[in-house]
């Protein structure tokens, strides 16, 4: 047989095998087309494999019931997952087997996914992969959160998820005789939910009310996106072996999807149309449940649905005349309009994006013309009307004054209508953007199957600058691209872009101030990535001025202006202004309706600069309060995770628990390498932290291949001068002063040094931190004096940025005492060394490096100033360290 059938076989095989028979039967003849003999061969593969006796040949249902059946008692690693044990089995999807279980030790409750027939493919191992990383990038109220992921121990992979205790949309709304407005509620929060999972790229490809459950209080719950579509995650050589596995739901599927194109935002547009068909009708547009594959084909793909209104007219008479829905008729053509134009055949007739139908939706909520609508001067003054009963009622009345109320009409709808043009206009060109964006822009050429982010992105700016004739779309649009090019570290696209915004927004006859403030903010923040610290001060302090002139004090806008001048002042080493500022944005962020992941962020920063100001018990408290925020925000395996665990390892490794900051430091790695890739500057950030605490072990050799990295990656994103580069070569520099390699390490503390004068302008602890190394270098290569002038140097520096017990003051008064010691100068040594040894004893382990150099210099000082009962005092002190560690490497 031939390779390219074999495979062929093999992916029609898989992509089957987890379907019920008639469902497999459908979807084998649609694919195989008039291939008899292909069909054939799959078929008799999937009745060989009904008849497979070994333990891997079996299906997952049996297995898991011989697993998971209380009275067999099997081993505990396929009862107990991690900390969880596993109850029952609650679903079974197109990949694997979902279980309900228990935390044992905290009593909550969680969904765990277990991948079926995990040997037989790795492309099955690859999809159920996709859907762990899918839900790790979508932080959404209305989607279901990953937890965690893991592998049993056979290898079998799975992942653990929020658990929903809920029913299916469609069923909660019978069940609750919902009323059409309560429906149209919870299928906007739907709409919601896939809106932000098309801003992050993913399109579901299966929505349908089964995947939506409702939870008893109203909450809803976005599940399974097994069969996602990561639009960067795409790879050409897989995608085109897998071009005809349609995993689909068919009575949902749009008829592009039937048909096999790739993957667009307007399928998920689509099935969300048949969705609200079914809530409002009672009954799908489509029934192909006992249609053969190809006319199931014809149906979806040829013929036009009934209009809802009319389906529902046929169920309530069904029903014997009960109708729980009701409306007007005018009310009924606007539902009507919304589902046909949601689930229009043609995908340039059809809404652009979920965004463009929850603004229908509130139109008709709020009862006002629809975009979808003809722009008639009738439909408009019905609409009118409907809205100003009381108006018309009393214009009516006024006999008298007909002539003038005609008039006030006429002129508010011409104000309406030329509002209403306006918003429509846009609308479309933002449809238009959303759909060149994601199709691949040449109709002829057919869809794009290869594309990144960085295509969409760079296809992005070119449909965006289209807008010229609309600004505060192309402002929106500018905005939106820059912030991403930021975040995937392009600061030269990001800049070009956010001033674009900025320039647009205030170009605008009425500009918005909220708009402008979040631009000005935002390029501050730009700036602080490139280390141009004052411009980002200027921004952030005219951003946060305007926010507060414009808006009220407790606008999230202001929030975040005020954050974010906060966070520049902290990065300019600003401690004393940085605080408050902090502060007063945790405050904002702390009201009862606001965001708790916006509340973590500031808790956050104000960690942070709690921690450069060396405020060290509050830092970690905070940093504490972060951590359980964002695991309960964003689940166990999210950056901002990472980025608690990174401050509370930077705390033990100023504390001298090297040990337990590389642990925090490697978890924060794990995170940030599988959420970023390889090489991008926030993981080469975790790759110079986890180094620092390889260096203060003496594992040399390790440090230096992590700095190595993290230096050219840092470089590559930011340029020669920037903090990020400084930090890769402070540790370098360390690790080459322990092996004597002396000249290498005043290269790297040098560069430090320029590094930090350029960026911070001359007065910033950094600057001392690079001074107080090149001095170790000097003292190191015997040349005191040298290293003296630049401990006092850095010791000027920190007295200048940092409280006086701040613990960087003390390592650097201890290595000028010892300086000193070396030039026999006893006195002034023992002044500055005491003065250090007392800061350290009060804040750090008893363990802790710097701390024993202390008492090991005192000796050496007090042995020459014949001070014998001092000396012995720090013996003893070092004895007592010395028999704690050899009593502990016992145990």
């Amino acid at each position: 047989m031939e390779a390219e059938r074999w495979e062929r076989i093999q992916a029609l095989f898989h992509a089957v095998s987890d379907l019920t028979t008639s469902q497999r039967r459908i979807l084998l003849e649609a694919e195989c087309g008039g291939d008899a003999d292909l069909l054939r061969d799959v078929l008799a593969m999937l009745e060989e494999d009904k008849k497979a006796s070994g333990l891997l040949d079996r299906p997952v249902e049996q297995l898991a019931e011989e697993v998971f059946r209380e009275e067999t008692a099997l081993h505990s690693d396929f009862r107990e997952i991690g900390p969880y044990r596993v109850e029952r089995i609650i679903g079974e999807g197109g990949m694997g087997t979902v279980f309900l279980a228990v935390r044992a030790d905290l009593g909550s409750v969680a969904a765990i996914k277990i991948l079926r027939d995990a040997w037989i493919s790795p492309a099955r191992r690859e999809r159920f992969a996709l859907e762990q990383r899918t839900l790790a990038r979508l932080d959404h109220p209305n989607i279901a959160r990953l937890l965690d992921a893991n592998t049993l121990p056979d290898g079998t992979p799975f992942f653990i998820m929020e658990y929903v205790d809920g029913v299916p949309l469609q069923e909660y709304c019978e069940t609750h005789r919902c009323s059409i407005p309560e429906r149209l509620q919870l299928f906007r929060l739907v709409c919601e939910a896939v809106q932000f999972a098309h801003r992050h790229a993913i399109i579901h490809r299966d929505l349908k009310p089964s995947n939506i459950l409702v939870k008893p209080g109203g909450e809803v719950k976005l599940l399974d996106f097994g069969i996602a579509k990561q639009l960067d995650d795409l790879d050409p050589s897989a995608e085109s072996t897998r071009t005809g596995l349609r995993l689909m739901t068919p009575a949902y599927a749009s008829p592009e999807q039937i048909r096999g194109e790739g993957a667009a935002l307007q399928m998920d547009v689509y099935s969300l149309g048949v969705i609200l068909y079914q809530l409002l009708a009672g009954r799908l547009p489509f029934d192909v449940s006992n249609c053969s594959a190809s006319e199931a084909a014809s149906m979806l793909m040829e013929r036009d649905a009934v209009r809802p209104s009319l389906v529902a007219r046929r169920v309530m008479a069904q029903a014997g005349g009960q109708r729980l829905l009701t409306a007007s008729e005018a009310a009924w053509g606007d539902l009507d309009v919304l589902c046909l134009t949601a689930m229009h055949k043609d995908v340039e007739k059809r809404y652009g994006s979920a965004e463009a139908l929850i603004r229908d939706v509130d139109h008709y909520m709020r009862g006002e013309p629809l975009e979808a609508r003809p722009d008639t001067f009738g439909y408009r003054l019905s609409k009118f009307v409907r809205r100003h009963r009381r108006g018309v009622a009393a214009g009516a009345a006024a006999i008298l004054s007909i002539a003038g109320m005609v008039g006030f009409f006429m002129t508010r709808l011409a104000v309406e209508r030329n509002a209403a043009q306006a918003e429509a206009a846009r609308t479309q060109r933002v449809q238009q953007f959303i759909r060149n964006l994601f199709q691949g822009g040449d109709k002829d050429a057919g869809p794009a199957n290869d594309m990144r982010v960085a295509t969409l992105l760079e296809r992005g700016v070119q449909e965006a600058r289209a807008l010229d004739q609309d600004p505060v779309a192309q402002g929106e649009l500018y905005q939106t691209l820059g912030d991403i090019y930021q975040k995937l570290g392009s600061l030269d696209r990001a800049e070009a872009l956010l001033t674009a915004a900025l320039e647009r927004r205030r170009s605008t006859s009425h500009p918005n101030e909220a708009d402008v403030a979040e631009s000005l903010v935002a390029l501050g923040l730009l700036r602080v990535d490139q280390a141009r610290l004052d411009d980002a001060e200027r921004l952030a302090q005219e951003g946060l001025k305007l926010s507060r002139q414009a808006l009220p004090p407790q606008h999230p806008v202001v929030a975040s202006a005020t954050d974010a001048l906060g966070r520049i002042l902290e990065e300019k080493g600003d401690y004393d202004r940085a605080i408050p500022l902090l502060e007063q944005a945790v405050r904002l962020r702390s009201a009862p309706d606001g965001s708790p992941a916006d509340l973590a962020s500031s808790l956050y920063e104000l960690a942070n600069v709690y921690f450069y100001a060396g405020r060290y018990k509050d830092s970690q408290a905070l940093n504490n309060r972060v951590l359980i925020m964002s695991r309960k925000i964003y689940g166990d395996r999210h950056p901002r995770v990472a980025d608690a665990l990174v401050n509370l390892g930077a705390i033990e490794q100023d504390r001298g628990n090297y040990q337990e900051a590389e642990k925090f430091h490697r978890q924060a790695l794990q995170i940030t390498r599988s959420f970023y890739g390889e090489n991008h500057y926030r993981t080469a950030a975790n790759f110079t932290m986890v180094a620092r605490a390889l260096v203060y072990q003496k594992r040399f050799d390790e440090a230096v291949l992590l700095l190595r990295q993290a230096l050219a990656i840092q470089e590559r994103t930011f340029g020669s001068i920037h903090p990020r580069v400084a930090s890769a070569l402070n540790e370098l520099g360390n690790v080459a002063v322990m092996r004597n390699q002396f000249a290498e390490a005043k290269v790297d503390f040098g560069r430090m040094v320029v590094i930090y004068r350029r960026v911070y302008g001359g007065r910033h602890y950094l600057i001392g931190t690079a001074l107080s190394n090149l001095g170790s270098v000097y003292m190191a290569d015997k040349d005191n004096a040298r290293a003296e002038r630049l401990f006092r140097e850095a010791l000027a520096m920190y007295q200048q940025t940092l409280q006086p017990d701040h613990l960087n003051t003390a390592i650097v008064r201890i290595k000028l005492g010892r300086t000193l010691l070396r030039q026999a100068r006893y006195s002034d040594a023992e002044s500055e060394t005491v003065r250090g040894y007392q800061i350290l004893r009060k804040q750090v382990n008893p363990s802790a490096s710097w701390l024993n150099s202390a008492q090991r210099d005192l000796v050496q000082i007090y042995d020459a100033l014949n001070q014998r009962q001092k000396a012995a005092a720090f013996r003893n002190e070092l004895a007592l360290m010395e028999n704690k560690g050899n009593l502990s490497g016992q145990n």
